[in-house]
């Protein structure tokens, strides 16, 4: 678990760009194409919106719960777990505890030790089971060749959630891995009790207007990427930003299920601090996340970068431990 982000001044400023801006691409398409499928502080600079309006948005996933059901065997054991799918072995970490489990799952260029100092904190306030993994190409996890796509992704964390036994899960993406939540809710939709997205990357955001303002301003930084040895966490952003353009038209179409409750925090900075116009259309796709269902509230980070599980862990935490209570 040592692959990080990339360090210098221009990789971690292109990896930003790209993934902050949903450039998860290849994760958007097979979603998007295929209609199925430290001790924690406390909470600052928080704003709540809660809002109420019938969805509008197309929900093919809401009505087809997958669900298994309460777990029946005992809770997995503590410690890292390899999970084989697709030949590829992925990292799953666990702190034991009750369903329904808790997944944090980091943005771009971050592996499981993003959630280093919140996992155990969950634990210890929640009881509940608390499980973090290395996406493919990330952290512990096997690189796989070829560029990554929602389907593959999506089946990646199933089969890890099969076999640790997690049939109820809270979703608490950040970033980049919102787009994995929303393709893994939209697929599992009886599975995913609720979610606290942090800061993530939504369908709404994907505008043609937002997908060109982005794709032009990192293409040339993605080129020069191609052109000499890349780290682990740079093929990851070669691979995530090939397609950008139709994968986000795609993704932009992907419905979260109305019938899974969500809680979605955003950062004051937003991914785009230099850029006002992107960080409007950031902060715009958010609250219109969460005016297309009843069961859908608004969390703002007033004093946040978009790394808010590090600048404020307590903020996330209350809110995971909300959904948890409003689910039951």
């Amino acid at each position: 678990m040592t692959a990080k982000s990339p360090t210098s001044a221009p990789s971690r400023r292109t990896w930003m760009a790209v993934s902050a801006a949903a450039a998860l691409t290849a994760v958007l398409a097979g979603c998007g194409r295929s209609g199925a499928s430290a001790a924690s502080h406390p909470a600052t600079g928080e704003r709540v919106a809660a809002t109420a309006h019938p969805a509008s948005r197309t929900d093919p996933g809401a009505h087809r719960p997958t669900g298994t059901g309460a777990r029946t065997g005992a809770s997995a054991s503590a410690g890292t777990h390899m999970i084989t799918n697709e030949g590829h072995r992925l990292a799953f970490h666990v702190i034991p505890g009750r369903l329904p489990a808790i997944v944090l799952d980091a943005g771009g260029g971050e592996d499981s030790s993003y959630w280093k100092t919140m996992a155990p904190a969950l634990s210890k306030k929640t009881g509940h089971e608390i499980i973090t993994y290395d996406r493919a190409g990330m952290g512990a996890s096997d690189e796989v060749p070829g560029p990554w796509n929602a389907e593959n992704a999506v089946s990646d964390l199933k089969a890890g959630l099969t076999a640790l036994g997690a049939d109820h899960v809270i979703l608490v993406p950040h970033s980049e891995a919102g787009e994995i939540a929303t393709c893994f809710a939209r697929a599992y939709p009886g599975q995913v009790d609720g979610a606290v997205l942090v800061d993530a990357t939504l369908p709404q955001f994907s505008t043609d207007t937002e997908i060109a303002r982005v794709a032009a301003a990192n293409q040339a930084q993605v080129d020069a990427l191609k052109g000499r040895p890349t780290t682990k966490a740079e093929r990851q952003l070669l691979a995530v930003a090939a397609g950008f353009v139709a994968d986000q038209k795609a993704y932009h179409k992907v419905a979260w299920p109305s019938r899974v409750p969500a809680t979605a925090i955003v950062s004051g900075q937003t991914p785009f601090p230099t850029s006002p116009p992107d960080a409007q259309a950031w902060r715009g796709a958010q609250a219109e996340f969460v005016k297309e269902a009843p069961n859908r509230h608004l969390v703002t980070a007033t004093r946040s970068s978009h790394d808010i599980p590090l600048d404020h862990p307590g903020l996330v935490e209350s809110r995971v431990e909300a959904m948890l209570k409003a689910v039951g």
